[in-house]
C-alpha cells in the first residue's frame, strides 16, 4: 500500500508542475520564425498609385 504523502508535499509538486507548464507555453509561444522574408508587402506597394486609378476611367 503506497504511503500517503503530506499536504505540503503534493502543494510544492502542484506548484513545480504549474510553473513548468507556464514555463513551456511561453517557450512555445515565442518558438516563431526569426526570417522575416515571407512578411507581407506594406500595402503602399500593392496598391496602383492614385493617378492611375483615376486615369483609367476616361
Amino acid at each position: 500500500m503506497p504511503v500517503r504523502t503530506r499536504a505540503a508535499e503534493r502543494y510544492a509538486r502542484a506548484v513545480a508542475a504549474a510553473l513548468a507548464a507556464v514555463a513551456c507555453l511561453l517557450l512555445a509561444a515565442n518558438a516563431g520564425p526569426t526570417d522575416s522574408a515571407h512578411a507581407p508587402s506594406p500595402a503602399h506597394d500593392v496598391a496602383p498609385p492614385a493617378d492611375e486609378l483615376a486615369s483609367s476611367g476616361d
